[in-house]
């Protein structure tokens, strides 16, 4: 039991779209990702997403709607919603997700990340 500097741990990486465990809860990840641009429609079903904005702002692009998250903001993705990330400059994330979740929920792509690095 310890804290964790989430400005240190930020400063351990610079890549974009690869998240970082940083704790767990039960049996969830707590990871950090850097993001800038566009991301992939994808959802994850059985498993619902927090996304809380530490720097920056990104866009929640949903099927019907889009839902701009500023810094100090948060949004919870539903089980099975699908839904893309997008961010015009970088925005720093702290997410909570379920261990087991695939980042693009299953889709083959360049910026699909599997067995995430603890920092």
């Amino acid at each position: 039991m310890q804290s964790l500097n989430l400005k240190e741990k930020f400063s351990l990486f610079s890549e974009q779209w690869t998240p970082k465990i940083i704790a767990n809860i039960d049996d969830n990840h707590i990871y950090l990702t850097r993001i800038e641009g566009d991301f992939i429609w994808h959802d994850h079903p059985g498993q619902d997403e927090l996304f809380i904005v530490i720097e920056g702002r990104f866009r929640m692009d949903f099927r019907d709607r889009q839902v701009w998250v500023e810094q100090g903001e948060i949004i919870v993705v539903p089980a099975g919603v699908e839904h893309k990330p997008f961010a015009e400059n970088e925005c720093k994330l702290l997410v909570i997700e379920n261990a087991g979740t695939d980042h693009t929920g299953g889709i083959e792509t360049e910026r699909r990340q599997e067995n995430h690095q603890r920092i």
